[in-house]
């Protein structure tokens, strides 16, 4: 069965379940999570999708970025995910949350309401290589240096999550 994605409005009253690529052929609000992880030297966790998504493959992007399903909080969902992933757990925060939408290629859209949570983490990680092809910890300086050179290797959900998380700094 498709993955399902929770419908709804812009404040996040749930309209219902739409497959997950219904709604992104069509651009439809949908609720999301971001997580952004930091090791103790303040350094970002970045992941490379793996080369098998069906969008943006091979783009860097955040620790993780999903969908909670209908009968989980967006805490939830992003815990889930992160042991799904990256194989671990970590206490996360919600910092806030915003809708955007961003144009992914392949006449897909994200359109999301999206919690933004952030976490610390030292310790391994046990990939799912179906959805990750690496990680690294990057410094904020060297991220905006490679973001603005090539602008092309990351995400475009994350060029605008990263933008609206430094504004909430």
């Amino acid at each position: 069965m498709e993955e399902q994605v929770v419908v709804v409005s812009e404040n996040d009253e749930i309209l219902g379940l739409m497959e997950k690529m219904n709604a992104h052929e069509n651009g439809i609000l949908h609720r999301a999570f971001s997580v952004f992880l930091f090791n103790d030297k303040g350094e970002m966790l970045l992941q490379k999708r793996a080369s098998g998504k069906y969008h943006s493959p091979n783009q860097w992007t955040n620790a993780v970025c999903s969908h909670p399903k209908i009968d989980e909080t967006y805490l939830e969902g992003a815990q889930r995910r992160l042991n799904e992933e990256l194989g671990i757990t970590a206490n996360l925060t919600e910092k806030f949350s915003f809708i955007y939408k961003a144009d992914v290629g392949q006449n897909l859209w994200e359109h999301e309401l999206d919690h933004v949570f952030t976490g610390n983490y030292e310790g391994n990680f046990a990939l799912n290589e179906e959805e990750v092809s690496e990680i690294r910890y990057i410094s904020m300086q060297q991220l905006d240096e490679e973001m603005n050179a090539n602008p092309e290797k990351f995400t475009e959900w994350f060029k605008i999550i990263l933008k609206e998380y430094k504004d909430h700094l």
